[in-house]
């Protein structure tokens, strides 16, 4: 390693030389990583090579035994996700910004708060009793994933294959929806306060229609984790899905908020950051993920019967 102050006089730039050193460095310690006996000799190339096979390898290791570990302790989540986020709707109702003077008042503000606890259960739920492991499900009848060149698998085959379950990259998209079930939520439970009818207009339709795009979300993306949980073939359709409702959401928000009359300047600004935040977090998701769901021979082999043609 070498730092500036190591070559006094020298540019903010380090020199060929010196990038060649520090190339020369690496490669070296790829070779000491990768060395299968004291006396193996391998080239740069062929160390970088065995040296990502070997990283690939140990990652989708670790991830089996995440995704192992995760499946059996789900009802425990479901507990803790229950109870963290009703005590943080409680202190919402707590400081209400609108007065419950009756049955009626507590419950439309509670409601709201109780579905959008309860989607993610359901859509787990409900996903896990419709689509029972164990199963060999038919893929669908129409391809939507053209790209590429592939070569059919029987269910039996593709399930015997090496690339065939939710591990490496798909572990963390499985982590990745369960994140951003909380994460929404929290988002919502932070920036709408509760509020009933006696609010304005422009209050009850801004925590009406954002605690339904919550609760929503929150359903679809559990099923989505449950799909891609067993290996259902519908997985990547189910997730296009959510997404396309998720961006419609924010859309259905901004018009719904912009027919009330009265809206104040700074209201409409903090929604504007909030729906804007929403759909720059599904788009860079969709940036992310769908090459990976058309292009992964993982996700074709798991979720389409298919492997690469050759």
């Amino acid at each position: 390693m070498f730092t500036i102050r190591e070559y006094p006089g020298a540019s903010t730039v380090p020199s060929r030389a010196a990038w060649k050193s520090a190339a020369t460095a690496i490669a070296w310690r790829m070779k000491r990583i990768v060395m299968l006996s004291p006396g193996d000799q391998v080239s740069g190339t062929e160390a970088l090579a065995r040296w990502i096979s070997i990283t690939g390898a140990g990652l989708t290791e670790r991830s089996r035994r995440l995704v192992r570990v995760l499946c059996p302790r789900m009802e425990a989540v479901i507990v803790a996700w229950l109870l963290i986020f009703g005590a943080a709707a409680t202190v919402r109702i707590l400081f209400a910004l609108t007065p419950i003077l009756s049955v009626t008042d507590f419950a439309e503000i509670f409601l709201p708060y109780a579905l959008a606890a309860l989607a993610p259960v359901a859509g787990y739920r409900i996903a896990m009793a419709a689509f029972p492991g164990g199963i060999l499900p038919g893929q669908p009848g129409f391809r939507l994933a053209l790209y590429g060149r592939w070569r059919k698998l029987a269910p039996a085959d593709a399930r015997a294959h090496p690339a065939f379950g939710p591990f490496g990259f798909m572990a963390s998209l499985l982590i990745g929806m369960l994140l951003n079930v909380a994460i929404r939520s929290f988002e919502f439970l932070l920036a709408v306060p509760a509020m009933n009818h006696h609010a304005p207009g422009w209050g009850t339709t801004i925590f009406h229609m954002t605690a339904f795009d919550v609760i929503a979300t929150n359903f679809l993306y559990a099923v989505c984790f449950v799909l891609a949980l067993r290996s259902i073939p519908l997985f990547p359709r189910m997730l296009l899905f959510a997404w396309s409702v998720d961006l419609f959401m924010q859309l259905a928000i901004a018009r719904s908020v912009a027919t009330v009359a009265h809206v104040p300047p700074t209201v409409a600004l903090a929604l504007q950051e909030l729906l804007s935040g929403n759909t720059t977090k599904v788009l860079i998701s969709v940036a992310l993920w769908l090459p990976y769901l058309l292009l992964s021979e993982r996700v074709n082999v798991t979720y389409r019967s298919r492997m690469p043609a050759t």
